[in-house]
């Protein structure tokens, strides 16, 4: 039975929803992106916390401070350290019985477990279209944009459009200017990279292809400097950032499943 639950993290008091499997000793952690709440957008949480739990698998999904039915000012994904420590804290005490914690996170949500995901004492991370790529406001990344145009150059409408005139040249001009403008931030993805060399936490990537932030992603990863830091990275054929399309509930729940086997098979 799913049960609501309250929890300290500092001076505020936190909601979490626990759906409980008695005899896993594997948990699940959900960490939400954005400024949603633990059902999260289109109930994607929700959903999969209840198809997981019903496959053996306790789950655990919380509001960070200031966001849903959570106490306190909302700290963003880059001050919610605390928060996840807590809530960790949270599911250990409910579910004693618990060997081993995994952490699930989308978009912002994947970026502080990253950041965040070793204090919170976690063995190994699911990150699911990691937001690693500050671009300035209301503009995708730059991986995105080339991306965009990739596909538009290699399609035959593409060409006809241009060849016909029925492009917006200046908007055309507009996008091939941001590929070469440097004012969104890389700072993050060096954070994170860095973050991940540092605890070494087993770490897997559920990227949806299409999507602009998971695009990104993939191209920020390729580039880090470092082997190792991703055990492996699994795409989904989807341009839903929230897997919101039909059936693509179903690919994200057999991708986790495989992700927790792996996990589980790690520490055999």
């Amino acid at each position: 039975m799913r049960r609501l639950i309250t929890f300290p993290c500092g001076e505020a008091k936190l909601a979490g929803s626990l759906d409980p499997y008695d005899l896993s000793t594997t948990g699940l952690l959900l960490v939400i992106g954005g400024s949603q709440s633990r059902i999260g957008s289109h109930r994607m949480y929700e959903r999969l916390a209840k198809s997981l739990s019903e496959k053996g698998y306790s789950c655990f999904r919380y509001d960070r401070r200031g966001v849903g039915d959570s106490e306190g000012e909302d700290p963003g994904f880059k001050g919610s350290g605390p928060d996840i420590k807590a809530a960790a804290e949270a599911f250990r005490k409910e579910v004693p019985a618990l060997t081993r914690m995994i952490g699930f996170g989308l978009c912002d949500g994947a970026s502080a477990l990253a950041l965040f995901g070793d204090e919170a004492g976690l063995d190994g991370l699911i990150l699911a279209n990691p937001w690693l790529v500050e671009a300035e406001q209301g503009a995708p990344a730059p991986a995105a944009i080339r991306a965009h145009y990739r596909k538009r150059l290699l399609s035959r409408e593409g060409w006809k459009r241009l060849l016909t005139g029925a492009v917006n040249f200046k908007k055309l001009w507009g996008g091939i200017r941001k590929l070469f403008s440097r004012k969104w931030s890389e700072s993050l993805s060096n954070d994170i990279a860095q973050a991940l060399l540092r605890h070494r936490l087993p770490t897997e990537v559920i990227l949806c292809r299409g999507d602009n932030t998971a695009i990104a992603a993939d191209a920020e990863i390729r580039g880090w400097p470092y082997e190792g830091l991703i055990r492996a990275t699994q795409e989904i054929e989807t341009d839903s950032h929230t897997f919101a399309r039909p059936g693509d509930d179903a690919m994200l729940l057999a991708t986790v499943e495989a992700a927790l086997a792996a996990f589980a098979e790690d520490s055999a």
